[in-house]
C-alpha cells in the first residue's frame, strides 16, 4: 500500500490556492487534512505551524498577528482551535496590495461557517474546500469518487458501455460499511476488533476535547444517547420531536445537539427537491452520518440494513460534489403520497435520480418510483440509476439502468 493515497479534493485545492489568498480545507477530525495539508506540492514552499501546538495555540490566543506573519506563505492546522485567528487572516490578507493567491493554507475539524464563535468568514478572501473520509476509490488508490462526472456527460443510452467498462473490483458492501473511510480503520487496521477500538477512541476524543471546542455541553450522556439514536434512524426523514422524545431530551436541546453534529461533519442532512409542479412534496430533510464505520459502531448493530449502502452512496456524492465544477447539488424527492428518490443529481437544469437497494436481485417494480419522477420533470431528467448489489448491467425499464453499486462508486 503507498505510504499516501491519492485524493478526490486535491485538484480543487491547488486550484483554489492559485486564485484566492485563503483556502480552508474543512473536515472531521481524522479524514487526513493535515496529512494533504503537509504534502508536495503544498509543503515544498509553504512554511507550517499547528494550534495543536501548545506554544502556537498560545500565540495564536495572544498574539494571533504576530502568528500570521511567520512567513510568506502559511499553513495554519487545526484553527478551530481558537477562531479568534480569522480576524488576524483576514487583516493580513486585506494589507496585501494586490492580494496574494494562496497565501494562507487553513485545516479545521469543524465547519466554521456554522460554528457560534466564528465571528470572521473570510467572505470574498477564502476558498472552502470540504475533505469527506476516504471514498471506496479513493481506498482503491484511484484517487476519485464515483463516475458521477462521466454518466452526466454521457448519453442514457451509452450508459451500459460506459458502466460495463469500469473496472473497479466487486466488493461486499456490509464490509466496506463497516470499515467506514477514516483513514485508519479504512486502510491501516485490519480486523473488526480493532477497528472497534480505534472507533471507541475517536468517539471519547470528539465527546471530551473536539465537542467543547465548539459549545459547552454539560451532559456529554445525554449527547452520546442521542448520537447512537441519529445513527439508529440513518436514511429516515429527520423528525427532531421524535427523536427528542425518545432520547428524553428538551426539542431546543436535541436541535442544537443535532446542530452540533452538523458543524463538527458527523451528522448530514439531505435536504429535498422542492420543485413542485403537480405532486405535493415533503419539506423535511433526511439524516445520514458522515462515516458508515462510525454510525455503526455508535449504533451498536449485529446486522446492517440497505440505508448504510445508501449512506455509502451518498458519502461518495458529497465527496465528488465538493470536487466539481460546475458544483451540482445533492438531494432526494420524495412526496406526500409516499413516492421517492433516494438522491438526486441537479446539475445545470439537469436531473439524474438514483436508486439504491441492497438486494442482489431488482425486478421493475424497483424502478416505479424513477418512472414516476421521469414522467413528472420531462426533458430535465437524463435517465435513471438503480444500484444495487448483484452484478449484471442491464436495463430495467425505458431509460433506467440497473447498475452494481461497485460499478459506479
Amino acid at each position: 500500500m503507498p505510504s499516501f493515497l491519492p485524493r478526490t479534493a486535491e485538484t480543487l485545492i491547488e486550484r483554489a490556492l492559485a486564485t484566492m489568498p485563503v483556502v480552508v480545507l474543512m473536515g472531521a477530525r481524522q479524514t487526513g487534512k493535515s496529512t494533504l495539508a503537509r504534502l508536495p506540492p503544498r509543503a515544498d514552499s509553504r512554511s507550517y505551524v499547528t494550534l495543536d501546538d501548545f506554544d502556537v495555540l498560545e500565540q495564536a490566543r495572544t498574539a494571533p498577528y504576530d502568528l500570521v506573519r511567520r512567513a510568506p506563505v502559511l499553513t495554519l492546522d487545526e484553527v478551530q482551535r481558537e477562531p479568534g485567528v480569522l480576524l488576524a487572516v483576514k487583516g493580513a490578507v486585506d494589507e496585501d496590495r494586490p492580494r496574494r493567491p494562496g497565501r494562507f493554507l487553513l485545516t479545521g475539524s469543524a465547519n466554521l461557517l456554522l460554528m457560534q464563535r466564528v465571528s470572521e468568514t473570510l467572505a470574498g478572501r477564502a476558498t472552502y474546500v470540504p475533505l469527506w473520509p476516504f471514498t471506496r476509490r479513493e481506498q482503491l488508490g484511484f484517487g476519485t469518487a464515483g463516475i458521477w462526472s462521466d454518466l452526466l456527460a454521457t448519453k442514457p443510452e451509452h450508459w451500459f458501455d460506459l458502466v460495463g467498462a469500469q473496472t473497479a473490483p466487486h466488493e461486499d458492501w456490509v464490509a466496506l460499511a463497516r470499515r467506514g473511510g477514516y483513514p485508519t480503520p479504512a486502510v491501516e487496521l485490519d480486523g473488526r476488533a480493532g477497528r472497534e477500538l480505534w472507533y471507541d477512541g475517536y468517539v471519547r476524543t470528539y465527546l471530551e476535547r473536539d465537542l467543547q471546542m465548539l459549545a459547552s455541553v454539560d451532559n456529554l450522556v445525554d449527547f452520546r444517547r442521542l448520537m447512537r439514536a441519529a445513527c439508529l434512524r440513518l436514511g429516515g426523514l429527520l423528525n427532531q420531536t421524535d427523536l427528542a422524545r425518545d432520547v428524553g431530551l428538551p426539542r431546543q436541546t436535541a436541535s442544537r445537539y443535532l446542530s452540533l453534529l452538523e458543524a463538527s461533519y458527523q451528522l448530514v442532512r439531505l435536504e429535498p427537491y422542492s420543485v413542485n409542479r403537480t405532486k405535493r412534496l415533503a419539506k423535511t430533510p433526511k439524516l445520514y452520518w458522515s462515516d458508515t464505520g462510525l454510525a455503526a459502531h455508535l449504533a451498536g448493530v449485529s446486522d446492517l440494513s440497505g440505508s448504510y449502502l445508501e449512506n455509502l452512496v451518498l458519502g461518495d456524492l458529497n465527496a465528488w460534489r465538493d470536487a466539481s465544477e460546475p458544483r451540482a447539488e445533492i438531494l432526494f424527492w420524495r412526496t406526500h403520497s409516499g413516492e421517492e428518490v433516494d438522491f438526486l443529481i441537479e446539475v445545470g437544469g439537469l436531473l439524474l435520480p438514483i436508486e439504491v437497494k441492497a438486494a442482489r436481485r431488482v425486478i421493475p417494480r424497483d424502478a416505479r418510483h424513477l418512472q414516476t419522477f421521469r414522467a413528472e420533470y420531462g426533458d430535465a431528467v437524463l435517465g435513471g440509476l438503480v444500484l444495487y448489489g448483484g452484478e449484471d448491467v442491464f436495463w430495467l425499464a425505458e431509460g433506467i439502468l440497473a447498475a452494481p453499486w461497485w460499478k459506479v462508486i
